[in-house]
């Protein structure tokens, strides 16, 4: 990770990624804690999480807006906009404001989808392909991290100050990263369009659907993900059952799991690079997904008469690490199977694939777990996951060939060249990764 941060662009968008990402982190739970609070309602306050993540349906067309802009401008534009979104909450004061929260959620989601897309494809364009993973590895591990502290800091300022002061720290804080990441200089790639050009506007948005389908391992990698994806949602609500009715205790030691995930998750992002070389994608992702499902199996365990507490502390941490793996793999080896100016749509066609069915499985898990034994949910969550984890560990599809870079013809004033890899310490890693 060292020669990554060599890259000055590089560093330079790390930076301004990151305090809004600490932004985001601090800000996502304290939404739906406000909700809460407006209304008195659960529901109101669950509902902050379906909002935000609705955004995912219009991800398509957000994927062909940053193949067709400059995807740095993208991003400033979209931090810049987000801080003045947060502005909003400044009007929210009774139950009767509650609508404000869920509008304010819903553009600040789509416009994380907008910086998300938009940072995949600058990476590519920044970076030489050997260093990739390894900078998506870095990515993943600082997301990871924030969400172990964020939150509850998030949280205490809420507690402390209220609402609307919150909201001005979140605002003055993206607008930061909007000044930092106007600092970054690239030269990107150019504003072309292998496929869809010269079609109409359905033919260009789903040109990464087509491209994605055209790439074997890829679309196996995403088709699996997708698959295990559908039954992850179980976990959501499963694991509240078993904290209360398993180990006794009260909900809030969800918390204390999630920490352990989130621990295990630093440790995952910062090995996801070597995992990504010496395993290769497909393999990597497997391994990723075989940690996950451990959270499921150690249900099966603790039925068969082993202690249920170090279970699902072991469980919770080895998931941890398994996420980091299975998204720097997926992630990289799209940024290295698909030419630059598809980034977006590729990147949305992903979402799309995943987001969905991990939705659908968070909703029919709170409905199946009325009915059905919880553990008898997570344990058919874990045999899922497992069963996906084998089905790509025993993969013998090729490695495609890299997708050609294009002739950058957007360049940033005054920006350097884009290093070639032999112009910076190379690090032999195998594939591609992002968030916001």
């Amino acid at each position: 990770m060292k020669d990554v941060l060599r890259v000055g662009p590089f560093r330079r968008l790390l930076t301004g990624w990151t305090v809004g990402n600490i932004a985001d982190s601090i800000l996502f739970l304290t939404l739906a804690i406000w909700a809460k609070d407006l209304t008195g309602s659960s529901s109101a306050a669950g509902l902050v999480f379906f909002v935000l993540a609705a955004p995912v349906l219009l991800a398509p067309a957000i994927g062909l807006l940053a193949d067709r802009m400059s995807r740095k401008r993208l991003l400033v534009i979209g931090n810049a906009l987000a801080a003045v979104v947060a502005l909003a909450l400044l009007l929210v004061h009774d139950p009767h404001d509650v609508w404000i929260v869920y509008v304010v959620t819903f553009v600040y989601g789509t416009l994380g989808y907008v910086n998300g897309s938009a940072q995949g494809g600058l990476v590519r364009d920044m970076l030489p392909t050997e260093m990739l993973g390894s900078a998506n590895s870095m990515l993943v591990t600082i997301d990871q991290g924030l969400r172990i502290l964020t939150p509850a800091v998030g949280a205490a300022l809420y507690v402390v100050w209220g609402g609307h002061a919150l909201a001005l720290v979140v605002a003055a804080m993206l607008a930061v990263a909007a000044v930092l990441l106007s600092l970054v200089r690239v030269t990107e790639s150019a504003i072309t369009d292998a496929e869809g050009e010269g079609e109409g506007g359905w033919s260009q948005i789903t040109a990464g659907l087509r491209h994605l389908r055209s790439v074997p391992l890829l679309v196996r990698m995403v088709v699996t993900c997708a698959i295990a994806f559908g039954v992850v949602g179980f976990f959501d609500t499963a694991l509240f059952e078993v904290v209360e009715k398993g180990l006794g205790m009260d909900a809030a030691f969800f918390g204390v799991l999630m920490s352990l995930q989130g621990a295990g998750s630093v440790i995952g992002g910062v090995t996801a690079a070597i995992a990504l070389r010496r395993l290769g994608p497909a393999r990597a992702q497997g391994a990723g997904l075989a940690l996950i499902g451990c959270a499921g199996a150690s249900i099966a365990l603790w039925m068969l008469g082993i202690p249920l507490l170090p279970l699902i502390i072991a469980g919770c941490f080895l998931a941890g690490i398994g996420v980091p793996w299975m998204v720097v793999a997926l992630i990289t080896t799209r940024q290295r199977c698909t030419p630059p100016r598809l980034q977006g749509r590729v990147g949305a066609a992903m979402n799309v694939a995943m987001t969905v069915p991990q939705l659908a499985s968070i909703a029919a898990g709170a409905a199946l777990v009325v009915v059905v034994d919880y553990r008898i949910l997570m344990i058919v969550a874990g045999a899922v996951l497992l069963a996906c984890a084998v089905s790509l560990l025993t993969s013998r599809l090729p490695e495609p060939a890299d997708a050609p870079d294009e002739t950058p013809v957007v360049p940033d004033p005054a920006a350097p060249a884009v290093p070639a890899p032999a112009a910076v310490p190379s690090v032999t890693v195998e594939e591609p990764s992002t968030q916001r």
